[in-house]
């Protein structure tokens, strides 16, 4: 088998191909992204007979179709931005795909994929991801559900890399028609630092306000619960304080509009010019706590009595006792693994529906939590009658 890693240069893809390194049965496995210094870098960094490099820019449709014919499955950690254009390629090219942010760009290649066979499985890391499978886990031991709370803790600098900048301005975006919460049937929208509410995670995290996120578990938690009544879902999220009071403060003063200005004659969006700074700033590129959190509150009833389920994940420490995850590390080995699990499966034919699924459709949660926990990511749970 073979595995095509696209934008594989980035901090979190190196994570999921590394992971593909010690635990995948590919004989193939190609680092590809248009940055071929840095590219080549993660190629000799894993050190292994089976990893080779690509140059690949995904805007050029046919050379990144050529490119990615043969391989079994397109790893894609590109960006929010050009998931549309990556997804369009791995249909064409006739490969399963999987990416990390399942915005919605990937549902024009639907057709494409029911075509050839394939199946595409858009936002597969920790959250959308891990957190659909810890959620539908407890929905499976329930006769019926009445609300699920998803929300997560994504302790990592606010800007060490494009895509984090990018995920960040994109999800407190005062415009985003995709803020939803799901009430009674209905998809209702809200503005950023909608419905705040404290959110125990585990140490050495702590509890923290988290407001609604457009994330995709919210639509697909939806479709895919529907059949046990849901008629609450929200999803929220936090970052470390500072990258909150941050955000908060430019959505207060208007920035997050990105309005244009002028500056010499040039013209640019307030938060190109912001991103870029916070790029290049030792406050945009460091943290005190490094690492993830997921936590899933999930109520319904078994039997005709009403339970409480909750889970949250824990992993290895950020703070050098364990090796590899480190700093940063704890943050981008949590989010590339999941990706590298739901391609393993791809490629193994352990999923049988053609076209863009939702990873609830596509994976079996059980599953997926075990091989989670091979890799020292575990999923706890406490059932409370309620």
């Amino acid at each position: 088998m073979k595995a095509f890693c696209l934008g594989g240069a980035g901090r979190i893809c190196r994570e999921a191909i590394l992971d593909l390194v010690e635990f995948s049965k590919f004989q193939r496995i190609t680092v590809a992204d248009a940055n071929e210094e840095e590219g080549r870098k993660v190629v000799a960094w894993l050190d292994d007979p089976r990893v080779d490099f690509a140059k690949v820019e995904v805007r050029d449709h046919a050379p990144t179709v050529g490119l990615m014919r043969g391989y079994d499955v397109v790893m894609d950690g590109t960006t929010i931005a050009l998931n549309g254009l990556s997804t369009a390629c791995i249909a064409e090219a006739g490969c399963h795909g999987i990416n990390l942010n399942g915005f919605g760009e990937e549902d024009a290649s639907h057709p494409v994929f029911l075509e050839r066979g394939k199946t595409c499985v858009p936002g597969f890391g920790m959250t959308p991801g891990a957190t659909q499978m810890m959620a539908m886990r407890a929905a499976n031991q329930l006769d019926s559900v009445e609300t699920v709370r998803v929300s997560h803790g994504a302790y990592r600098p606010i800007a060490f890399s494009a895509s984090i900048t990018e995920t960040t301005t994109y999800e407190y975006d005062p415009k985003l028609p995709g803020r939803v919460v799901y009430e009674d049937g209905k998809f209702v929208q809200v503005p950023p630092f909608a419905r705040p509410r404290d959110i125990e995670l585990p140490p050495p995290y702590g509890t923290s306000p988290e407001y609604i996120i457009p994330h995709a578990e919210t639509k697909t938690l939806a479709r895919n619960l529907a059949r046990k009544g849901v008629r609450l879902i929200e999803v929220r999220g936090t970052w470390p304080q500072k990258n909150m009071q941050l955000i908060r403060a430019l959505y207060d003063w208007g920035f997050m509009r990105n309005d244009k200005i002028q500056v010499n004659g040039r013209e640019f969006g307030i938060m190109e010019a912001i991103a870029a700074h916070l790029m290049q700033s030792p406050e945009g590129r460091e943290t005190e706590l490094y690492g993830y959190a997921l936590h899933v509150e999930v109520v319904g009833k078994r039997d005709g009595e009403a339970y409480r389920h909750t889970l949250w994940h824990t992993h290895p420490a950020s703070d050098g006792s364990r090796p590899g995850w480190e700093k940063l590390r704890a943050y981008t080995r949590n989010v590339g693994i999941p990706l590298s699990i739901g391609a393993q499966m791809l490629a193994g034919g352990l999923v049988k529906k053609p076209g863009v699924i939702t990873p609830e459709e596509a994976f079996d949660p059980e599953a997926v939590i075990g091989e989670l926990r091979r890799r020292q990511i575990l999923v706890h749970e406490k059932i409370e009658r309620l």
